[in-house]
């Protein structure tokens, strides 16, 4: 696969989860559209969407429940498109929302592999594939990151890093839809900074696209680590997703965060 038919492979996707077509992404005009639920939508978004902004760049995509269309319509034509996923202007928005008893929760960005600079990367332990009959009793806190224990059907494949034969690193990939796995990755706190991350991650990315699928990547957009090392490992930005849920599912969020 070349640079093009990856970027066009994650068009069509963001085309089936947000219910619009794909070309939709790159017209540069803003274009609201309903929300419906989708078997083919990736495996943990929840369909139909309330309200949902997609960005590849060029423009803002909304993705709505009806009872919002003119809303959101009014405000992604109202801003620049990178202005729509960030404050001041998204507190028109959320106040907006706020009445239906929603408000924003997840703001995220995406990146896909630039096939120029996917390489390899080395750090100073030893490194080793792992089919998915052996990890299945890495399902552990230190791990939630590369493997997802509430999905386990969805995860394929996995990379460790081994010092003296502990595991202290690991990267997992997740089949969240037909053609594209996402990449998840967690290291030990007392092994960060040696390169662990990034020598994971573009491995296992190397194996994914052995296997004719697109590694995709996902952090929020203040995890400066995470955003480094995927362009480390040789992923660049390609979309920002921002999505709002019920009022009640954040504050359980916020409760389950502050318990943990």
């Amino acid at each position: 696969m070349n640079n093009s038919q990856i970027l066009q492979i994650a068009l069509n996707q963001s085309a089936t989860d947000s219910s619009c077509r794909a070309e939709d992404f790159l017209s540069g005009a803003p274009k609201t559209v309903i929300s419906e639920k989708n078997a083919d939508a990736r495996k943990y978004l929840k369909l139909p969407f309330f309200c949902d902004i997609t960005s590849y760049g060029s423009n803002a995509v909304a993705s709505v429940s009806p009872e919002l269309y003119n809303i959101v319509t009014d405000y992604i034509n109202s801003y620049p498109p990178e202005h729509c996923f960030e404050t001041p202007n998204l507190h028109v928005l959320m106040e907006q929302l706020r009445p239906f008893g929603l408000d924003i929760c997840f703001m995220a960005q995406y990146f896909l592999p630039d096939m120029n600079a996917v390489k390899i990367c080395r750090c100073g332990f030893e490194t080793k594939i792992i089919a998915k009959a052996d990890f299945q009793e890495l399902y552990l806190p230190q791990w939630s990151n590369a493997l997802c224990k509430e999905r386990k059907e969805l995860d394929k494949i996995a990379v460790g890093a081994y010092d003296n034969g502990s595991l202290i690193g690991l990267a997992g990939a997740s089949a969240d839809c037909k053609d594209m796995w996402q990449i998840g990755i967690d290291v030990l706190p007392q092994y960060r900074k040696q390169g662990i991350a990034s020598a994971l991650t573009s491995i296992l990315a190397n194996e994914i696209l052995k296997l004719d699928k697109v590694p995709f990547y996902c952090c929020a957009w203040s995890n400066i680590a995470s955003a480094r090392n995927a362009v480390k490992s040789g992923f660049r930005p390609a979309w920002v997703q921002m999505t709002a849920q019920k009022i009640e599912f954040i504050d359980n969020m916020n409760d389950k965060s502050r318990r943990e």
